[in-house]
């Protein structure tokens, strides 16, 4: 079987292209400038001194109220505070006619207690959402979120007493084979 003829070698009509190549391969033959150091600055995890606490810093609208969201169960609270004489409004009634249980009344005012500001905010809260009980839980939670806002210092006492985390505990969902959640149908051998 005769081998097919070779074909020539394609030669290139562009000036200047053998002395661009060379010149690359000199530039490439000749010593690199070393990089200047590059200085980064240390890397660091968390406080610099572990005795030193993050600093919260006061937030505080143009008419001084602080402001924040409270939540519980499916209940949302919307919480301004300013100082005051300890008058609490929810949804725009008094705390003792929105929630008319004293065990809701007491929980409103725990975060008050717990730091010793009894009667020196008026506290105003739109509340949306879930059962009387989530309401009192989500206004508690925005009242303490706010204090904190407004005294970055009360922090430390209202965190101790577990104010300042939304309670996660809901309840559970019902599941096939279930009267309710835990539940089940009675069992009947015959």
């Amino acid at each position: 079987m005769p081998t097919p003829p070779r074909k020539p070698p394609v030669t290139t009509k562009l000036p200047g292209l053998k002395s661009a190549v060379k010149e690359r391969e000199k530039a490439k033959e000749a010593p690199k400038p070393a990089p200047e150091p590059v200085v980064t600055p240390p890397k660091v995890s968390g406080n610099i001194d572990p005795n030193v606490q993050p600093k919260h810093e006061r937030k505080v609208d143009s008419l001084g109220r602080a402001y924040a969201t409270g939540k519980r169960k499916n209940a949302i609270a919307r919480v301004w505070i300013k100082p005051g004489s300890g008058k609490i409004t929810v949804n725009g009634r008094e705390v003792q006619v929105y929630f008319a249980r004293p065990v809701l009344q007491m929980m409103v005012n725990q975060p008050f207690g717990v730091s010793n500001r009894t009667n020196q905010f008026d506290v105003e809260c739109l509340v949306d959402g879930g059962g009387l009980s989530g309401q009192a839980g989500a206004v508690k939670h925005g009242i303490s979120k706010a204090l904190t806002y407004f005294e970055p210092e009360l922090r430390g006492p209202l965190k101790k007493a577990m104010f300042l985390r939304r309670d996660p505990r809901v309840v559970e969902r019902k599941m096939y084979g279930h009267a309710k959640s835990r539940k089940r149908f009675q069992y009947s051998k015959r």
